[in-house]
């Protein structure tokens, strides 16, 4: 499919789609899902992903917080493009304009993969509060590769075919499936392979994928790392085939407040695959930070 996803088509069946809104603001319009009351907690999917990605964390962290999840710039059911393209502090500013419209302040911020990078730009652009990354997308790529992939990304993303050829090969039965496994070694429920089919098989949600790989920049990211003085919490699986365990462990040697838990057996989708556990975690360090009360207060 080349034109944008249809809420009202393709969103007819979305997780949580109670919680779903529609919201204007810097010049997109995003969808968020909000959920639940306290403290505030700010929800970043990954490349690729979209809000869906949470669906299985989101009613029980709702228990003790504001939810807010939205679908990124060029993701899902968000429309709209970021002028200059979506570089990581245009992504950090167009969140925060987001979060201005809503008139809400976070009290924690977790982002999984790329999420994590936005959310680290956020406590940098002045939004000082602790951070819990899931499978982090932190630290470039080694060697040679630091080199050529972000030079491949925006040779792929200028390329507008590019997009509906990667579409129309995850639309063949089971390519999705084939993918996620052997991308990310996650095994994930039927309902959340149903979303990926759908984002995977759609051109424009491709396209706004490509766009912030084109535009990402984690050599810089990797440089403020030792500026980031908030309390922070990677959690990683180690049969993670996107993101290597080592890169979380070399970033969180490099955050001065840094505490790393390895998630063991899981994938890049480790909070898919156990939502319950990653939700548990991440309430229990938003207790011990003071966020929320602790088990039994």
């Amino acid at each position: 499919m080349s034109a944008p996803l249809r809420w009202d088509f393709e969103g007819r069946e979305w997780p949580h789609r109670e919680t779903s809104r529609f919201v204007e603001a810097g010049g997109l319009r995003w969808h968020v899902q909000q959920a639940g009351s306290g403290p505030v907690l700010l929800m970043l999917h990954g490349t690729g992903g979209s809000s869906h990605s949470w669906r299985g964390m989101l009613l029980l962290l709702a228990e003790h917080f504001t939810i807010v999840a939205p679908d990124l710039p060029g993701h899902a059911f968000t429309s709209g493009r970021i002028a200059g393209g979506p570089t990581l502090p245009r992504v950090s500013a167009a969140i925060a304009r987001l979060l201005q419209s809503l008139a809400l302040e976070p009290a924690l911020l977790v982002g999984h993969s790329a999420g994590a990078a936005i959310a680290l730009q956020l406590v940098q652009d002045g939004m000082r509060v602790p951070v819990v990354g899931m499978s982090p997308a932190l630290m470039p790529f080694p060697g040679l590769a630091a080199r050529l992939f972000p030079a491949l990304a925006k040779l792929l993303f200028v390329n507008p075919l590019v997009p509906s050829i990667f579409a129309r090969i995850a639309r063949g039965s089971g390519e999705t499936g084939r993918f996620i496994e052997r991308a990310t070694a996650s095994r994930i429920d039927a309902g959340g392979m149903r979303c990926y089919e759908m984002l995977l098989g759609n051109s424009e949600h491709c396209r706004g994928a490509l766009a912030m790989m084109a535009n990402w920049d984690l050599a810089a990211l990797e440089a403020t790392l030792p500026a980031i003085d908030v309390p922070v919490l990677l959690a990683h699986g180690d049969r993670d085939r996107a993101v290597p365990l080592s890169s979380a462990r070399q970033a969180c040697a490099a955050l001065p407040r840094c505490e790393l838990e390895v998630l063991a057996g899981l994938g890049h989708l480790a909070h898919e695959e156990r939502s319950a556990d990653a939700a548990a975690l991440i309430r229990r360090f938003a207790a011990r930070h003071a966020i929320v009360p602790g088990e039994g207060a």
